[in-house]
C-alpha cells in the first residue's frame, strides 16, 4: 500500500490549515541533534525538556529512567509529546549501555554535558563531525558513572557566576538552542529524508484526528479488502 496514498486519505479529516502547519513545520524538522536524559525526577524538569524540543524543532529524545520514572506535567508540556519520538527505555540494570549503544549504531556521537576534565566549551564544539546526541543527568547528580563513562565527548555550557550548575531543564534549552542555531545555519545536511518526513506528517495527521489511529485501520482494512482476488 502506498503511504502517500494514506497520508492523502487522512488530510481530509483535518482543515487547510492544519495541512499547511504540518507542511511548514516538517521542513523545519531534525534528527542530526538528539537527547538523550538520563533519571530525570521532578516532573516539571522532564515537561520542559520535551516542550523546549519540540520548539526548537528536535524530533527524538530518548528517556533513560532510573530511581526515578519520567513523567512529564501536561500544563507545562502543553501536548508536546504528541508531535515528538519520544523512547523510553523503563529502569532495568544496563539501559543506560542500551540506549547509548543504539545511539552511536545509528551514527550519533554521544557527547555527555559535565564538568570533566576532557570538557570544551559548548560554543567551541564541532558540529560537523556528525550526529550528535546530548547526554543529561538527574537535577542533583547528573550523569551517572556508566553513562560519562561511555561518552565520546564532553561539553559544558560555560557559567562565569559563583553559582556552577543550571537546572536541567535550562541547560537543555540552552543545548537546543545553541546547537540547532548552529546546524540549520550551515550547510551541514540536518534535514529529514523525504521518506521521514512522509512517516512523521502521518503520525501528526493521525494525533490531529480524534481516534486517528481508528481511522486508519480502517482504511487499511478497505484497502486490504479491495485488494484481495475475486
Amino acid at each position: 500500500m502506498s503511504r502517500e496514498k494514506l497520508l492523502t486519505y487522512l488530510q481530509q479529516f483535518v482543515s487547510n490549515d492544519r495541512i499547511k502547519l504540518i507542511n511548514e513545520k516538517i521542513e523545519h524538522r531534525t534528527r542530526y541533534i538528539t537527547l538523550l536524559v538520563e533519571n530525570i525526577y521532578q516532573s516539571h524538569n522532564a515537561s520542559a525538556i520535551l516542550r523546549t524540543s519540540d520548539c526548537f524543532g528536535v524530533q527524538d529524545v530518548y528517556i533513560v529512567e532510573k530511581n526515578n520514572r519520567f513523567s512529564a506535567n501536561e500544563e507545562v508540556a502543553l501536548g508536546a509529546q504528541q508531535w515528538l519520538t519520544v523512547k523510553t527505555y523503563p529502569s532495568s540494570e544496563g539501559n543506560t549501555r542500551q540506549a547509548i549503544e543504539e545511539l552511536k549504531q545509528k551514527g550519533y556521537r554521544v557527547v555527555a554535558t559535565a564538568l570533566h576534565k576532557n570538557a570544551q566549551p559548548l560554543e567551541n564544539f564541532d558540529f560537523k563531525k556528525g550526529k550528535v546526541a546530548f547526554m543529561l543527568g538527574t537535577e542533583l547528580t547528573g550523569l551517572t558513572e556508566e553513562a560519562l563513562s561511555l561518552a565520546d565527548e564532553y561539553v559544558i555550557i560555560p557559567m562565569r557566576g559563583f553559582t556552577q550548575s543550571l537546572n536541567v531543564s535550562v541547560a537543555a534549552g540552552i543545548l537546543l538552542h545553541f546547537s540547532t542555531w548552529r546546524v540549520l545555519n550551515s550547510d551541514i545536511p540536518w534535514s529529514l529524508s523525504e521518506e521521514e518526513k512522509l512517516e512523521l506528517k502521518i503520525q501528526w495527521l493521525k494525533k490531529s484526528i480524534r481516534h486517528g489511529d481508528l481511522i486508519e485501520q480502517r482504511y487499511l482494512s478497505q484497502f486490504n479488502a479491495s485488494s484481495q482476488p475475486r
